[in-house]
């Protein structure tokens, strides 16, 4: 096993970490950015190494300084979280040339999976159904043919692109006209690649994921699959595990997605994102090659440690879980207690944390960088923490849900929470009657 990782992320995330490495004997270094300085993680990691001032690009995304972080330290390891450089193919690449494991997997797998034009070639032979689109288009010109052929309303989709940014719903010609290389700059910008891809665009569907992991050698396993239908712009807001879905189409999904791990001989976590449409029909959508912000519901019906398997796979220990092993018991939620407005279309809410306390009791955890005092720093997301429940029902789940929020008590930024308590008594919600456009269609905003 490893001795020292350094942890190449901020936040909950890299907090999450470090408690699994340090239950595991494992040392950690965390870098950080100067905005960061105070944060949990930076508090409580064995090490930490400032890479640079606030902006991403000059820290969290700067290769030069995080790389130099881990041969300084002596870190052998380095473990990406999600975002910034976690599915950065030569930034992986480079960890291997300078002798550190990147903990995930291969440049190669990342490579062929983690763009979403790879991922729908990759789909495509594996048999799986992808959403009517495009690979990369080079032009407005390719834009607009294709648009042609599919049909509008079309989705332009940031190649590189995760976490719903660099997504653009386009309904009209001129609107594609006008759009396109805001969408290619606004990929650029978010992910250093300005690769943009074309989907026809479902205007109501569900968007469930199945969680997989690798041992590199073509053993791959699911641990179930994950709701994530209730979003805002794109990005999600609520994930629950199991879906629910019919128990049939279920085990489709969840065989599409093993299926097309096999191909690629992944390793380590990763997540297959599928859409499902009110007709049952399924489509894969893109691979995270990465671990996700959700991963807490699985890990709570499946009674697993993902980072803990993240890091036996990627220290050379192998994936020793067969599918059988794997056993789903309960209901789990997760809210994303973001610093955010929702009556003001969730604009974000940096800023100081007066106080806070969150909630406890039977089946709840919280998995929070923040504390009283904490500063919100403007120049990352808005994620605050996650609350995350599990019980024996959905039902249950949604009434312990409901109690956790209202126990949950954060002073100072305007957060998510209240949004939240409402759709845990939404009807269409209790009854699981979820699609991406939920909020705008099921809920009085």
């Amino acid at each position: 096993m490893f001795k020292k990782i350094l942890i190449a992320n901020r936040g909950e995330i890299a907090l999450r970490v470090i408690r699994t490495a340090r239950e595991m004997g494992v040392k950690t270094v965390v870098v950080y950015s100067t905005a960061d300085e105070k944060s949990l993680p930076v508090l409580l990691a064995d090490e930490s190494v400032c890479v640079g001032p606030p902006a991403s690009n000059q820290s969290y995304l700067n290769i030069p300084n995080i790389l130099s972080a881990a041969l300084m330290t002596g870190a052998e390891g380095i473990h990406p979280g999600y975002g910034f450089m976690a599915e950065n193919p030569d930034f992986a690449e480079m960890c291997r040339e300078h002798g550190i494991t990147f903990i995930g997997p291969t440049p190669e797998s990342m490579r062929a999976l983690g763009s979403k034009a790879g991922g729908r070639e990759i789909a495509a032979l594996s048999n799986v159904p992808v959403v009517p689109g495009t690979g990369v288009l080079d032009t407005v010109d390719d834009a607009l043919l294709a648009a042609k052929q599919i049909g509008y309303p079309v989705l332009l989709k940031a190649s590189a692109g995760g976490g719903g940014r660099g997504q653009k719903v386009i309904r009209t010609q001129e609107e594609l006209a006008k759009g396109f290389a805001q969408a290619q700059e606004e990929a650029r910008l978010y992910f250093g690649d300005p690769a943009i891809i074309m989907e026809k665009f479902l205007e109501e569907f569900r968007h469930v994921e199945v969680q997989v992991m690798g041992d590199g050698q073509g053993h791959v396993i699911h641990i179930g699959e994950r709701d994530c239908s209730i979003q805002r712009r794109n990005q999600k807001l609520i994930e629950e595990a199991p879906s629910t879905l019919p128990d049939t189409l279920r085990q489709e999904i969840l065989a599409a997605g093993v299926r097309l791990a096999k191909h690629v001989n992944y390793a380590g976590a990763g997540t297959l994102e599928f859409i499902v449409d009110r007709d049952g029909n399924y489509y894969f959508m893109e691979m995270n090659t990465r671990i996700q912000v959700e991963h807490c519901v699985s890990e709570e019906i499946s009674g697993l440690d993902f980072v803990k398997l993240q890091l036996e796979i990627a220290a050379g220990y192998g994936l020793k879980l067969q599918q059988e092993d794997v056993v789903l018991r309960g209901h789990a939620i997760e809210c994303r207690l973001n610093a955010e407005d929702p009556d003001k279309d969730f604009r974000p809410a940096a800023g100081k944390i007066d106080d806070v306390h969150f909630a406890g009791g039977p089946g709840v955890r919280v998995d929070s960088h923040c504390y009283t005092g904490y500063v919100i720093p403007p120049h990352y997301d808005s994620l605050i923490g996650k609350l995350i429940v599990h019980h024996d029902t959905r039902e249950q789940a949604i009434a312990r849900m409901k109690r956790a929020l209202e126990e949950t008590v954060i002073q100072g930024p305007k957060t998510t929470i209240p949004l939240y308590v409402k759709i845990m008594d939404n009807p269409f919600y209790k009854r699981g009657a979820v699609m991406t456009n939920f909020l705008k269609t099921r809920m009085e905003m």
